[in-house]
């Protein structure tokens, strides 16, 4: 490791000084590839020369303390150093760890109304609403693509993109089923009642990063609707996608022009015919065991949210907050960054 390091810090070396040469700004899509690059290296180095200096203070001191006299003097110093010293290796082998490529992408999310009728409907526009507040809460934007609301407010279906350098890094998680256990507004018993919604994240991709063959996709056209007859449209602006060869749907009503619906919906399947090959390449790699984590596959239950109890149980880290309307508010940090850090150990354990 120690050697990968010190590669890493003579590249970091030479991309300064590429940085300052005076030409360096004459071809910006490559001056831009190389910051990239840099900055991607700059926390590794950083890490690599705090642990240098750690491993020279702790030699240092070893040395004092062999001196007459001065061993409990240099005792601490030599304690604290060689703290650093693992603290820090610990976090380098962390930095190492190859990244996901798409950590930095935008997300394209969707929710589902799962088990129990208008009350999972209810439930997937609360994740709706959580996910929304999160976003508000990063920085980021909400892109709406498709929405099919009910009567009663809940939420068949919403599709929505997530806008924000980072957002796949923290959302990946957020895939899979997630349980609600709450007395319904339509209960009049006061009875709890346990609903399912799903939710699926995937990086949103661009036609440009995957091939798409126009005759593989037929278009429908039709009439943009919603519950009490809201969004609906005097024109068929509303436009559906079907990817022949695999079968993928995809749907987006929220725009008025005809055109920028269809664009949406290309993003969409971009992403889904990407999150497909994956899964391919992913199943071919024989031996290769996937962190639970970092699968998010749809049909996992990897979260309860229980209302009578104030508790919020994430079943892949067992990991349990007694939070829950703060949780249901957007404050999702907590969760997602043990996830993220069960996720880390995870590899790293593979790694070694």
């Amino acid at each position: 490791m120690l050697d990968k390091l010190e590669a890493v810090d003579s590249r970091y070396e030479e991309l300064c000084a590429k940085s300052e040469q005076p030409d360096f700004y004459a071809d910006p899509k490559s001056a831009a590839a190389l910051l990239r690059e840099k900055n991607d290296l700059e926390p590794i180095v950083q890490a690599y020369r705090q642990y240098r200096r750690a491993q020279q203070e702790m030699q240092d001191a070893q040395e004092l303390m062999a001196e007459p006299g001065m061993k409990e003097l240099c005792q601490e110093s030599y304690a604290q150093a060689k703290q650093d010293c693992e603290e820090l290796y610990e976090k380098l082998q962390i930095l190492l760890l190859p990244k996901d490529p798409n950590d930095e992408k935008s997300v394209i999310v969707e929710i589902r109304g799962g088990v129990g009728g208008e009350e999972s409907a209810l439930f997937a526009h609360s994740l709706f609403r959580m996910y929304s507040m999160y976003a508000a809460a990063k920085g980021w934007s909400i892109e709406l693509l498709n929405y099919n609301d009910t009567e009663l407010g809940g939420v068949k279906e919403a599709d929505f993109v997530i806008n924000g350098r980072g957002a796949y890094s923290r959302m990946k998680y957020e895939s899979g089923v997630h349980r609600v256990q709450r007395v319904p507004e339509t209960e009049s018993g006061g009875r709890v009642h346990t609903s399912t919604a799903t939710v699926a994240v995937l990086p949103e991709m661009e036609e440009v990063d995957v091939q798409i063959n126009p005759a593989d996709i037929e278009m429908q056209v039709y009439r943009a609707s919603g519950a009490g007859g809201q969004h609906v449209n005097k024109t068929s602006s509303a436009v559906r996608l079907i990817h022949k060869p695999t079968g993928i749907v995809v749907a987006c009503q929220e725009e008025r022009s005809q055109v920028q619906n269809r664009e949406k919906c290309m993003r969409m399947l971009a992403s889904k015919l990407y999150e497909m090959e994956q899964e391919r390449l992913d199943s071919e790699v024989t031996g290769m065991r996937r962190s639970q984590v970092g699968t998010g596959m749809r049909n996992e239950r990897i979260r309860t949210y229980n209302f009578p109890q104030g508790r919020v149980t994430d079943h892949r880290i067992g990991l349990t907050l007694y939070k829950i309307d703060s949780v249901m508010d957007g404050d999702l940090d907590e969760l997602i960054s043990a996830l993220a850090a069960a996720d880390q150990a995870e590899k790293l354990k593979h790694a070694k």
